[in-house]
């Protein structure tokens, strides 16, 4: 996938710049955090080549032109750690001591008007999270794993998912080829019947929970019953996991079949994210996964760190889960 915009090594140093005064920990108080990043883009300060491009995907976000977007040559830390596998969310905390990348996907949230949301029972309810390969979950079905990933929305049975996902590169070795592979929703529509999507709109279908989930709610099993179709073009599917609920017609089953034949046939983009890129994604209006198309040296590319955030589609829609919110930390919601 070709980036919407490369920044220049001045652009990058430029806003890396503006990103170093903004002396607060996003892991000690995001809201102070939240606030100082607010408080760069109050007094004028972003470069205006960032804005511009920021102003763009939240057009082609609102008129439908894309909901996939890259941007490389981001801002990072100077210092950037490998971290240990056992416990990456404990080494990064005690390794990491400046937050150019973490107020760098705080900007972009900020300028497109997403606000980020995080859960209170993941990564000590962290807005940043991390997408490593975690030990404990080597060859699982979870995005903390070393595996491939099947097409899904992150969260899939959980009733709070966001809207958007926002991907950037830390640490990625050039040697090994990981890919993001993303599907519009709307191009899955195209392959659909109104029959079927008529069903995939009934709730009638379940969703277990990951095993990353499990672990941290043991009370976890299985989504209660669920549409896969909602809003326009918006899809709640886990592939090879998601199926009918119990009791559900033969329609329904159809339906079903129906839309992995769609996966299939549906136009899909692909993007390798290298250290620096941004990735930035639709999480409902679309599906993703993670394909490994070369690996060269399998600890090596465990080693692959993506920062990570999740962000509602504005403000009016984080305003919908404001009881979900805990502690009065805004964003913040139950898993």
């Amino acid at each position: 996938m070709e980036p919407i915009y490369v920044l220049s090594d001045a652009e990058r140093d430029q806003l890396t710049a503006v990103l170093h005064s903004v002396a607060k920990s996003p892991y000690e108080d995001y809201e102070d955090f939240s606030r100082a990043v607010g408080d760069v883009v109050a007094r004028g300060e972003v470069p205006a080549f960032f804005t511009d491009v920021c102003a763009r995907i939240k057009s082609d976000r609102a008129s439908g032109a894309s909901d996939a977007h890259v941007l490389r040559n981001c801002p990072l830390d100077e210092e950037i750690p490998l971290l240990d596998l056992d416990d990456p969310v404990a080494d990064k905390h005690a390794k990491k001591k400046t937050f150019i990348g973490e107020a760098f996907l705080e900007l972009f949230a900020q300028l497109v008007e997403t606000p980020l949301l995080s859960y209170a029972t993941r990564f000590n309810g962290d807005f940043f999270t991390d997408v490593v390969a975690i030990n404990r979950y080597s060859g699982m079905q979870t995005g903390f794993s070393d595996s491939e990933l099947v097409y899904h929305n992150d969260r899939t049975a959980h009733p709070v998912r966001a809207d958007f996902i926002s991907l950037l590169g830390m640490h990625c070795p050039e040697g090994d080829f990981v890919y993001t592979g993303f599907v519009d929703g709307r191009d899955l529509l195209a392959h659909l019947s109104d029959e079927d999507q008529i069903q995939l709109r009934e709730a009638q279908f379940i969703t277990p929970f990951d095993v990353f989930s499990r672990d941290n709610n043991q009370d976890l099993t299985v989504s209660d019953v669920h549409p896969i179709l909602e809003n326009h073009h918006s899809f709640r599917y886990l592939d090879t996991c998601t199926t009918t609920a119990p009791g559900a017609p033969e329609a329904a089953k159809d339906a079903l079949l129906a839309l992995k034949n769609a996966m299939v046939r549906a136009d899909k983009t692909r993007h390798r994210i290298l250290t620096g890129d941004l990735f930035t994604f639709a999480n409902q209006d679309g599906l993703h996964s993670r394909d490994k198309m070369e690996i060269n040296d399998p600890a090596r590319a465990r080693q692959r760190w993506l920062l990570k955030t999740y962000a509602f589609r504005n403000e009016a829609a984080a305003e919908q889960h404001a009881d979900r919110w805990l502690d009065g930390v805004r964003g913040r919601v139950g898993d």
